[in-house]
This record gives structure tokens, C-alpha cells and sequence, in this order.
């Protein structure tokens, strides 16, 4: 970052969240070096069963949406993945705390799941449903557009290159090389790099940030929900208010209630009766 006219290297610190998804990818990394080491068919089982495949994905296996992104192929592909997560991730956890932060992560990882196998259905690039996926791309490529979106503004250092460039064009030559990627391979050009997960990861970190309550998803859907749940009850006690009346006419009597269903007591009452309605 500059502060004035000096450049200096500030790290981010290691949040709780983002500490604690680390130590999870390099578990699971050490954990497949001592399968590959001690039984290759273990091994090749148990990447078959935490690898997203689009054709198993299909026929139940969901928790492939969520368990790919936690496989590895060697220390690289998890030292980068862990380095744009922690970098570009910590920010977003110390602003909306570890729930919200989750919740924006594994929505990437989900959305870059669901593009991969969409993709995988139309026989683009090569990949087939069959063709496993794995790393925690799709989620750091959200982090990544969601930062560019959020901290446009902001110097982002070129490690090990010595210069720095704001986020926001940082993130659009992401985009663009990403894009290139896939285009390339769609034309059997370019390598077997899953680009529509890094592509999807993009996409859906853009959609979070557009369109998804300040307060996150799970807020959202839950003022959703209870929204819902209270209109209905309205529409009920409406509808049962409309019942009485009728049965009070039939019994030559008249009540009157409001539009919200509440009851509205008569002008005049006998002398020592509430004149108070009901409560909502």
C-alpha cells in the first residue's frame, strides 16, 4: 500500500474464518499424499467421492458442490488458492464478520460448481460430466471480482513484481486472461484448467455483491420467509373475521371488523362493557 509517497508491504492478518479454511485445504492435502503413498485405489476412491463430477452431481451427489474445493492437485495449486483467500479474503471477513464472509465464500463455491457442470453438458472445451474438478478456485476467483468491486480503489501489489496497480483493473485483467482461457480451450487450444469454475466463481461473486442483501443471503431469505409466513396469517384471520360475520348475521346479530381482521367494538355499548377492539 502508499502511504504518501513511500511504498510499503502490509499482510492482512489471518481471520478466524480464513485461518480455519486453510488449515482444513492443507489438511486434506496432507491427508491425500499419505493415501496416494500408502494405497493408490484408496486414493483414487477417495477423490471419486469428494470430486466434483457433474454426472454423479446429477444423481445425488450433492456434496460434491462443496467438497471439490477442498481437494488440491499438488502444494501449488494449494499455495496459490490459499494465498488469494487469504489475502483478498481476510478483508471481507474483518468487514462483514466470519458468518457473512462463509456464507459469500461457499455461495462462489456452489455457483463455480453449478457453471462447471452446465458447461460440462454442453461439451465446451472438452470437459465432459465425467471429468472431475477439483480446488477452491471458483471461490477465490468470487473474492477476487468481489474485491474489485468493493475496493476498487485500492493498490494492489504485483508480487514479486515491484508495482502495484488499483483492484479494480487488477480484477478486470483476471477477467479478461480467465475469458481468453476459455476460449481457448473451447477451441482445443488451450490447457485442462478448470476455466469454467474460475469463470462461474466470477460470475457468482459479481451476483452476490449486486444482488444479495447487505445483510447476506441467509438474512434475506429468512425476511423472505417470515414475510411470507405473516401474510398468511393476515389472509387467514381475514378470511376467518369474514366467517363470523356471516355466522353472526345468520344468528341476527352484526359485528364489523377492519381490513386487517381486527374487530370494531359498536359506537354504543352498554354501560360496563370494553369498548376496546382486539389486538394484532
Amino acid at each position: 500500500m502508499y502511504r504518501g509517497r513511500t511504498l510499503s508491504l502490509s499482510l492482512p492478518p489471518f481471520t478466524k474464518a480464513v485461518k480455519w479454511l486453510v488449515i482444513i485445504n492443507a489438511g486434506v492435502l496432507l491427508l491425500l499424499t499419505l493415501l496416494h503413498a500408502m494405497n493408490e485405489d484408496v486414493f483414487a476412491a477417495f477423490r471419486a467421492i469428494f470430486a466434483l463430477i457433474p454426472y454423479v452431481v446429477v444423481r445425488g451427489w450433492v456434496w460434491q458442490l462443496v467438497s471439490y474445493s477442498f481437494l488440491h492437485e499438488g502444494i501449488l495449486h494449494l499455495l496459490f488458492n490459499m494465498l488469494g483467500l487469504w489475502m483478498f479474503g481476510a478483508q471481507f471477513e474483518q468487514d462483514w464478520g466470519p458468518k457473512k464472509f462463509l456464507e459469500f465464500y461457499f455461495f462462489c463455491v456452489i455457483g463455480a460448481a453449478l457453471t462447471t457442470i452446465a458447461v460440462s453438458y454442453t461439451g465446451i472445451g472438452g470437459v465432459q460430466p465425467t471429468t472431475p474438478t477439483i480446488g477452491a478456485s471458483g471461490g477465490v476467483f468470487g473474492i477476487l471480482m468481489a474485491f474489485g468491486m468493493i475496493y476498487g480503489d485500492r493498490e494492489v501489489m504485483l508480487f514479486p513484481i515491484p508495482f502495484s496497480v488499483k483492484a479494480k483493473y487488477f480484477v478486470a485483467g483476471i477477467a479478461f486472461i480467465t475469458l481468453i482461457e476459455a476460449i481457448s480451450a473451447s477451441s482445443g487450444r488451450g490447457s485442462a484448467v478448470a476455466y469454467s469454475a474460475h469463470l462461474g466463481g466470477l460470475l457468482f461473486g459479481f451476483l452476490y455483491v449486486k444482488f444479495i442483501p447487505k445483510r447476506g443471503l441467509v438474512w434475506g431469505t429468512s425476511e423472505r420467509y417470515f414475510g411470507l409466513r405473516n401474510s398468511y396469517y393476515r389472509w387467514k384471520r381475514r378470511r376467518t373475521a369474514r366467517k363470523f360475520e356471516v355466522y353472526m348475521r345468520k344468528h341476527n346479530r352484526t359485528v364489523h371488523f377492519d381490513e386487517h381482521g381486527n374487530y370494531i367494538p359498536e359506537d354504543d355499548k352498554k354501560d360496563g362493557e370494553s369498548k376496546s377492539g382486539w389486538v394484532n
